[in-house]
C-alpha cells in the first residue's frame, strides 16, 4: 500500500477492525484474491466492500475518514521555494501577507504571496496534508461506490520504476 493510503486508513475502522488491517488481510492472506486483475501491472483483486450488505459500514468509514481529516488538519502554512537554490519557506496561513524577502542561502528575492505559493502543508507534519487529502478522496470514492452499487475492490500493483531501478519488484 502506498504510505499515504496506509496512514489514511490506519486509525479508521471498518466492521470493528482497522480498515488498514482489513486491506492487508485481504491482500496477504494464505488464499490469494480470487477476482481478476484491474489492469496491467496489478495482481488479482479482492472485494473490500460490496453493496447492499456493506453500505452502512462503508458510509461510517467515509464519515470517520472525513472526521479524522478535519481533526488532524492542525495549523496550515503556505510554502514557497527559492527559484535558485530550492530553499523552502513556510508561513502560517493566518499570517500570510504579500512580501518579498531575500533567500537566506543565496540572496535571490523570493515572492511570498499566496498566488506564488507551492500550496498548503501542515506545520507539524508536512506529509499529513497528503494523508488528509487521501482521506477525503477515499471518503468521496466510498460514498460514490455505494451510491452506484459498485463493489470496492483492492489489488496490489508494482510501483512504477521499481523494475527499471534494477531491484526486486516492489509491491504496493
Amino acid at each position: 500500500m502506498p504510505e499515504a493510503v496506509e496512514r489514511a486508513l490506519a486509525s479508521a475502522e471498518f466492521r470493528d477492525i482497522r480498515a488498514r488491517d482489513r486491506l492487508r488481510s485481504l491482500l496477504q492472506s494464505d488464499l490469494p484474491p480470487r477476482l481478476g486483475s484491474p489492469g496491467e501491472g496489478f495482481g488479482p483483486s479482492a472485494v473490500f466492500a460490496q453493496p447492499p450488505h456493506d453500505l452502512p459500514a462503508l458510509l461510517r468509514l467515509a464519515d470517520e475518514l472525513e472526521q479524522l481529516a478535519r481533526r488532524e488538519a492542525g495549523e496550515r502554512a503556505l510554502v514557497w521555494k527559492c527559484a535558485s537554490c530550492n530553499a523552502r519557506y513556510a508561513v502560517p496561513v493566518s499570517l500570510v501577507r504579500p512580501v518579498s524577502i531575500r533567500c537566506e542561502r543565496c540572496g535571490t528575492p523570493v515572492e511570498l504571496s499566496a498566488p506564488h505559493s507551492l500550496g498548503e502543508e501542515s506545520l507539524i507534519d508536512p506529509f499529513l496534508g497528503v494523508v488528509n487529502t487521501c482521506r477525503r478522496e477515499l471518503a468521496v470514492f466510498f460514498r460514490e461506490a455505494m451510491a452506484r452499487g459498485w463493489p470496492v475492490l483492492v489489488s496490489e500493483g508494482e510501483r512504477p520504476g521499481a523494475a527499471a531501478a534494477g531491484g526486486d519488484s516492489v509491491r504496493q
